[in-house]
């Protein structure tokens, strides 16, 4: 289900994370991690947010999708998968395309075709059908 204003201040409540301070906190969090399956959570739990058109302004802020262009640079292959993952969940707004495309992704999602994880090699065929 897609979030709204209001949808958002009911589940946030009074005293809940705003959604712009909650992402900044993973990306921080991300960009502090050393080790490898702290960042892939975080990348995963990211992608999920690239999900809802609610978050794309607040992703472009934070420069996700240049983060999500990275991991696909990554030799681990679950950062690869997640990273392609938000990167397809947000193509669905043009101008989280633009960023993409900014960001030098499209050669690297290509490139992506080849990796043996296969959610990494079959999303990117939902991305592309898109750009």
């Amino acid at each position: 289900m897609f979030t709204n204003n209001q949808r958002q201040e009911e589940r946030t409540g009074k005293h809940g994370t705003p959604r712009l301070q909650y992402l900044q906190e993973l990306v921080s969090q991300f960009q502090n991690a050393t080790d490898e399956e702290t960042k892939e959570r975080i990348v995963a739990n990211l992608a999920n947010f690239a999900y809802d058109p609610y978050n794309y302004t607040i992703l472009r802020q934070l420069n996700v999708l240049e983060l999500f262009v990275d991991c696909i640079t990554e030799p681990n292959e679950k950062l690869v998968e997640f990273g392609i993952g938000g990167i397809c969940n947000a193509c669905a707004e043009p101008k989280n395309v633009a960023t993409i495309v900014e960001a030098d992704g499209i050669p690297l999602i290509i490139k992506s075709l080849s990796s043996p994880v296969r959610n990494t090699v079959s999303t990117p065929h939902l991305c592309l059908s898109g750009v």
